[in-house]
């Protein structure tokens, strides 16, 4: 089987997880929730839960108890896309090939679809408690779930993503000379490798991993999330409309300083080579081995969209 195919297969149980924990629109609250699952089933590559499911395989996790946080970090996920494109954020019609939940629903109502996404995401996670009972291994408790939902606030919050938003949101309103590299930096380990670290954290902890791997783990996060994020702002330059389902050239339309526009693209590309060939060396000392989760890094890394 080709890693494509793999992949595919992957995707394809990860959609069948989402399925089973989307919100059902019906009462009053049919609107907000029609938007949530609009936003949740709007496609993308599922690279979060999938890191996380990967993670668990990598130290051993066989059960499913991992299910109900691969759900939670995409639908947190996907909140924050929701407000990244509202009309007070980067104003952005299009994500994924199709028009933005505020293009559709309203701004309004995009904004509680975020809000909603957010606090159905944590109860999403907690259901992972109902799991306990009827799994026979000794390897879970409630303090490693309890844990493993620790990990999923902190690292969506203002010590991690939000921070990064907030960061990310001062930095248009200054000068181009004022932003530099170690803000920009700043920016994408909180705005986007936060998230990628609390996937692969999450799948560690919920598998058993040891204190020495949940480190290691978290460092595979920082340079996973923070090539992924160079790579975004690359393909921002030198992609097209086709290519990645939403409008390119949006940094510089909206006067952004980037890693790129500091960098440059030669510079640019060679520190992404060199981020993803880290954070393999590092999984090749982990856990069981996955060859798949060492693949996917390279070609999260060196997509074309």
């Amino acid at each position: 089987m080709t890693f494509n195919e793999e992949l595919d297969i992957k995707v394809q149980y990860i959609e069948s997880v989402l399925d089973k924990y989307v919100p059902e629109e019906e009462g009053f609250a049919a609107t907000v929730i029609k938007a949530m699952n609009y936003s949740l089933k709007s496609g993308g590559k599922r690279l979060r839960p999938l890191l996380m499911f990967e993670a668990y395989r990598l130290f051993g996790g066989e059960e499913d108890i991992v299910e109900p946080f691969m759900a939670a970090i995409e639908m947190i996920h996907t909140y924050s896309l929701v407000h990244d494109d509202l009309p007070c954020m980067d104003n952005d019609e299009y994500r994924r090939g199709r028009k933005t939940t505020h293009a559709v629903f309203g701004e309004t109502m995009a904004v509680l679809a975020g809000d909603g996404l957010l606090n159905y995401a944590f109860e999403t996670a907690c259901r992972a408690f109902d799991k306990l009972n009827v799994l026979q291994s000794s390897d879970y408790s409630a303090m490693t779930i309890g844990r493993a939902i620790g990990i999923l606030a902190g690292k969506s919050g203002i010590y991690g993503m939000i921070g990064g938003q907030c960061a990310d949101i001062e930095a248009e309103e200054l000068a181009p000379e004022q932003v530099d590299e170690k803000r920009i930096l700043y920016i994408h380990e909180h705005k986007t490798a936060a998230l990628i670290q609390n996937a692969l954290m999450i799948g560690a902890v919920l598998a058993g991993a040891n204190e020495i791997d949940l480190a290691k783990i978290e460092r595979v996060g920082y340079n996973v999330g923070l090539a992924f994020q160079i790579q975004d702002d690359i393909l921002d330059v030198t992609g097209t409309f086709e290519q990645l389902g939403k409008d390119i050239g949006s940094d510089e339309k909206n006067g952004k300083t980037t890693y790129v526009s500091i960098n440059g693209l030669n510079k640019s590309k060679a520190d992404v080579e060199a981020l993803s060939e880290e954070a393999v060396n590092i999984l090749k000392d982990m856990g069981d081995g996955n060859e798949f989760l060492e693949e996917l890094i390279i070609y999260l890394v060196n997509r074309t969209k």
